[in-house]
């Protein structure tokens, strides 16, 4: 029973305060005892009650077909500026787009494609910044320059929203 009456009388204290350790010089308490009130328990909030609000630098009405971050859910590109569905990433599948928004733009390479060889510029999201695609700044190649100043956004970095049923 001593033992018993040890772990009923310190698991109290274990779960409250860490421990049944007295100050020196303190009175000891008595059996079953619990330590002295400490105010009440702090509450955690979920990870994503800790993070400020998101905010992007352009929304897209919730009326329409959009495309948004994978990741962070910051909007992309309306449906209707979808051009192609036939693009291949670096990655993976890929979509052409005339226009998009909240995204940022890297430097300007060269590099040899697929279609032969282009001046693009990685683009990535403006709220995480996972790199998403690239922008065609320059084709070098007659049949390709209907790509100068449009975007490749990889399927695997968006997710469809608003209205696709």
């Amino acid at each position: 029973t001593t033992a018993l009456g040890a772990l009923l009388r310190c698991f109290p204290c274990e779960r409250l305060c860490g421990g049944c350790t007295l100050p020196p010089g303190a009175p000891p308490r008595p059996p079953g005892a619990l330590p002295p009130a400490m105010g009440p328990p702090r509450r955690r909030l979920p990870p994503a009650a800790r993070l400020p609000p998101r905010t992007f630098r352009s929304y897209l009405p919730r009326s329409l077909r959009t495309y948004s971050c994978v990741h962070c859910r910051a909007h992309l590109a309306r449906h209707e500026e979808l051009i192609s569905k036939s693009f291949q990433g670096s990655h993976g599948r890929a979509y052409l787009f005339n226009s998009v928004v909240n995204v940022g733009c890297g430097p300007a390479e060269q590099r040899l494609l697929l279609t032969g060889l282009h001046s693009v510029a990685d683009i990535f999201c403006q709220s995480c910044k996972t790199t998403l695609g690239w922008k065609y700044e320059q084709a070098f190649e007659s049949s390709q320059k209907y790509k100068e100043g449009k975007f490749i956004i990889e399927m695997s970095h968006m997710v469809k929203e608003n209205g696709w049923d």
